[in-house]
């Protein structure tokens, strides 16, 4: 179909390209401000990830989250009572199910409708060419939202004799993995020290495997999904924690949050795993309930990296070996966008990790076209993809000004500059980074009841409603609600560590204060 033969679709008309949690709020908030969303989506389900049955899904059924409910919703839909602090896979899909219903998006989706190119259209806005059971279609759209995901092409990384592997039951990476009966009795090597490396160890060990050796790279610091009752990200990803990033120096931020997780979760090698970097950011940080235990209890051994395999011999680079059965890779994802065309490539630069974007969102060059939720964050999605999703939905809209193309290309300078640093984004950065941008992020010194839930309690999505466009008038009492949740945020009662906290960082009387 030539590009003549295209549909023009009418000017309020949006593209979002996928229907996971990104591309539905993206469309949840471009319809609360008059314009239309078109949701393309290539499986035969809503739900992206959380829809286990799509062949680009890293879940499975009876999978848990690795954080909280109350950090993995919208700000305007709780989970159905009686919901799990840590969500199954099956009722985070209902869940995103139910924002679709609510909202009104379902008479937007199409379903089964695969994007093959997104290119530049010759009259202005963007052509899209698509197929579904109905055939091809060509549309010019003025507007879209790439809402694909990040985490949908496996990552294993290249070793020596990889290929030579012969234990029955092969090599896998993580995002095929369906639960440890497989395993069971069976001897196996699980490379990586991401959170699902983590965690499938762990289930792999605890669901009856004969041996488990963990490999990685560096060993990070482990955090458990609960620290005293709490779930770990109610505690480390707060308002503070990301405002003392932008106060400190980077060694006394180290030395900060090394103090701060050794003290809720201990070093590694005190469990028997090898000794993590001093400096907490060149170690890193992961996450997994059981890990650590299991190394204690001996279920699971940790080696370093894997130097070369020769048939079933595993080899890693402390001149150990290991006879396995199976290899599973949680070694990441590649960002795959392979459907852009040359002129969009060319301009963004994707690399399979990297995009060159002003705040990961907007490109001085590509007009109306908008890129969301295609970073690696660390911790808690769903707050920061709705963010994203508002400021992106008030600058199409025209509810607020573009930034300007000077600071877009400022902003795409500094990620070009940073693709030689950490590939991941801390969620509480990001959050703040979208919330300014969007104009919602609350104001310390308007709201002096809210300070310490502000401050210590939990990013949750309310605390980005009580001020800017689609303030809501219940944001201050839920923004209680998500602090005081398993016994956390209480009161207004600065703890002394907190008071001290507070003087670097919250509003402008307690500076003066200290």
């Amino acid at each position: 179909m030539q590009q003549d033969c295209a549909v023009n679709m009418p000017e309020n008309a949006v593209a979002v390209i996928g229907a996971g949690p990104g591309g539905l709020v993206a469309s949840r908030w471009l319809r609360a401000h008059g314009l239309i969303p078109t949701i393309m989506e290539a499986g035969e389900r809503l739900g992206g990830q959380w829809n286990s049955a799509s062949a680009t899904s890293a879940t499975w059924p009876g999978m848990r989250t690795n954080t909280s409910r109350i950090m993995t919703a919208f700000s305007d839909l709780d989970h159905a009572p009686g919901t799990p602090t840590y969500v199954r896979q099956e009722e985070m899909l209902n869940y995103l199910e139910r924002y679709a219903f609510n909202f009104g998006l379902l008479p937007h989706l199409r379903l089964n409708n695969r994007v093959e190119r997104l290119e530049r259209a010759a009259e202005g806005g963007w052509l899209i060419r698509s197929s579904s059971d109905e055939g091809p279609r060509s549309e010019i759209f003025r507007q879209v939202i790439v809402a694909t995901g990040r985490h949908n092409v496996p990552h294993v990384p290249e070793i020596v004799g990889l290929n030579s592997f012969d234990g029955p039951l092969g090599i896998a990476h993580t995002a095929q993995y369906a639960g440890a009966e497989r395993y069971r009795g069976r001897k196996v090597v699980v490379a990586g020290c991401s959170i699902s490396a983590l965690e499938i160890a762990s289930d792999v060990a605890l669901g009856g495997a004969k041996e488990v050796v963990s490999t990685n790279h560096r060993q990070r610091y482990i955090l458990p999904k609960m620290i005293a009752g709490v779930p770990t990200d109610h505690v480390m990803f707060t308002r503070t924690a990301a405002l003392l990033g932008e106060v400190l120096p980077p060694e006394q931020l180290a030395a900060g949050m090394r103090s701060t997780v050794v003290r809720a979760a201990g070093r590694p090698d005190q469990f028997g795993a090898p000794a993590a970097a001093e400096n907490i950011f060149a170690a890193g940080i992961s996450q997994s309930q059981h890990f650590l235990s299991a190394v204690a209890e001996g279920r699971i051994t940790v080696r370093p990296w894997i130097e070369s395999i020769e048939g079933r011999t595993v080899r890693f680079s402390d001149g150990s070996a290991f006879e396995a059965d199976g290899l599973l890779f949680g070694t990441g994802y590649r960002l795959s966008l392979p459907w852009l065309d040359q002129k969009i490539a060319s301009a963004t630069g994707p690399d399979g990790i990297h995009l060159d974007l002003h705040d990961h969102t907007f490109h001085p060059d590509l007009p109306g076209l908008a890129f969301l939720g295609l970073y690696d964050l660390i911790g808690p999605y769903f707050p920061v993809l709705e963010l994203q999703s508002r400021w992106i939905a008030y600058c199409l809209a025209g509810r607020q000004p573009l930034p300007s193309p000077e600071a877009m290309r400022l902003g795409v300078e500094r990620a070009r500059a940073m693709r030689s640093g950490p590939p991941s984004l801390p969620m509480h950065v990001a959050a703040l980074m979208f919330a300014r941008n969007a104009g919602v992020e609350p104001d310390l010194d308007q709201w002096p009841e809210l300070q310490r839930p502000l401050l210590f309690g939990p990013l949750s999505p309310a605390s980005f409603r009580l001020e800017g466009p689609d303030a809501a008038l219940d944001a201050s009492a839920r923004v209680r609600t998500a602090a005081a949740a398993f016994g956390a945020i209480e009161d207004d009662l600065f703890t002394p560590e907190e008071e001290a906290l507070r003087s670097l960082v919250g509003p402008r009387a307690a500076r003066d204060a200290a």
